[in-house]
């Protein structure tokens, strides 16, 4: 598709923009705080190592001793009460152990297969309680020493994810977000149209354009450069948010492209021989999955089970999951790459990038984005603003009949972008009034005075 010419096309640019304007006002404020607090988030490693070095590295002395040393030194050193939820092996020489542990959820019963007479590695791991509660311990693998403890909710990377997701405001602002998000979509796509279809379609800004040409040259050449990251930082941002995201996951479900999970009867039998510990369970990871990085997750009483999974992001093809004999290991299940959805596929690799973890790469880029964003409202504002000084009118003017121009294909996208967002369907609802009650005004200008 080409430009268009003719007074149908002139009628589409005007409700376009009129479109596109309305998209920057709701989104621009929340887009600005979203890209400030997304820079932060996508340094977290860095931010870490510097942050954590003391809990997270260790020197190296000599051979290390079995992750079980460790598992029960992290349980000496935890609050009363307290149980091991999951551990994470040292994936280099220099890493420490960490012990997620915390209280039972309320009702569950930490010592309920007590008089099976298992040793600590298998005994009955309670179902989590509160994620505020669980505490990290991080043991030096060589010596089975605490190196220190930290709460999870006190991590850096989780504040920047509360910051970046909600503003730190818990589940109130989030709605925001998602709204601006909604909307942003909505920029992006009218900006691409008028992009595409404005008289003299070209590639670079002349280099001869000043004032307020030069700046919509910059913006519309950047906004379309970044377009295709632009759909991918937003798609993965609506696919976990409250409501859209819902609907996401219903239509995902609906197609069958929910990711593989496993299913919930499985369970061990004793048959008379010790289950294992934690060193065996996870060399047994190890044989199956030769380089992993794994999450062990400790079996439930003596018909539990050991699950394993990848604590590695930055390769997401290799990302697996394992369900294992707390007795014997066998493969109860198995799920990696391969038996994912194209769905869960995309969500493997889109929300690590999202998120800037798939390595430095992938942090530069989205750096690089940030800032096209950042130039995107930042000249988007300035035309608004040079449009008002030389007494152009706030809104894009609307010509007659533009909003019964809009292509069908158009309207079809737009009511199912409203169906899948609960959140955009609501505002275009409040835009659609208020704009009957503009065109109201502008019918009758001296009733309305």
């Amino acid at each position: 598709m080409g430009p268009v010419t003719g007074s149908l096309a002139a009628r589409r640019r005007s409700l376009f923009w009129r479109i596109h304007f309305w998209a920057a006002l709701i989104a621009s404020p929340f887009v600005l705080l979203a890209t400030l607090t997304g820079i932060v988030y996508i340094f977290t490693p860095q931010i870490e190592a510097c942050l954590y070095a003391g809990l997270e590295r260790v020197a190296p002395a000599g051979q290390r001793l079995p992750l079980d040393a460790a598992v029960a030194a992290a349980q000496r050193a935890a609050p009363a009460g307290f149980a091991v939820l999951a551990v994470t092996p040292p994936a280099a020489a220099t890493d420490a152990v960490r012990v997620s542990m915390g209280p039972p959820a309320p009702g569950a019963d930490a010592h309920a297969h007590a008089g099976h007479g298992q040793p600590p590695a298998a005994a009955a791991a309670p179902r989590p309680g509160p994620a505020a509660a669980r505490l990290t311990l991080f043991i030096d693998p060589y010596r089975a020493t605490l190196l220190g403890s930290q709460r999870e909710q006190d991590r850096f990377s989780e504040w920047a994810r509360r910051l970046h997701s909600r503003l730190l405001q818990g589940e109130a602002l989030r709605w925001m977000i998602e709204l601006a998000a909604s909307w942003m979509l909505v920029m992006l796509l009218t900006g691409v149209y008028l992009w595409w279809t404005r008289p003299g379609l070209s590639g670079m800004p002349r280099g001869s354009a000043r004032g307020r040409s030069a700046w919509r040259q910059w913006h519309a050449f950047l906004g379309v450069l970044l377009a295709a990251l632009s759909l991918a930082m937003v798609l993965t941002g609506i696919t976990w948010s409250r409501y859209a995201g819902q609907q996401v996951r219903a239509v995902r479900d609906w197609a069958g492209q929910a990711s593989p999970q496993a299913p919930a009867h499985l369970h061990s039998m004793p048959r008379g021989r010790p289950p294992l510990g934690w060193q065996q369970a996870w060399e047994r990871v190890q044989a199956l999955r030769p380089g992993a990085a794994p999450q062990l997750v400790p079996p439930r009483g003596p018909h539990g089970v050991w699950r394993a999974s990848s604590a590695e992001r930055r390769h997401p093809t290799v990302r697996f999951d394992l369900v294992l004999n707390a007795y014997d290991g066998g493969v109860l299940y198995a799920a990696g790459w391969e038996r994912q959805t194209a769905f869960g596929k995309a969500t493997a690799v889109g929300i690590p990038f999202h998120r800037g973890e798939l390595g430095p790469w992938n942090q530069a880029l989205l750096f690089l984005f940030a800032a096209g964003v950042l130039f995107s409202l930042v000249s988007g504002w300035a035309m608004f603003f040079r449009r008002r000084r030389g007494g152009g009118p706030g809104l894009p003017k609307l010509l007659p009949g533009a909003w019964r121009s809009a292509p069908p294909a158009t309207v079809v996208l737009g009511i199912g972008l409203c169906l899948l967002m609960p959140l955009l369907a609501l505002s275009v609802a409040v835009l659609a009034a208020l704009e009957l009650g503009l065109a109201q005004r502008a019918r009758n200008p001296g009733r309305s005075a």
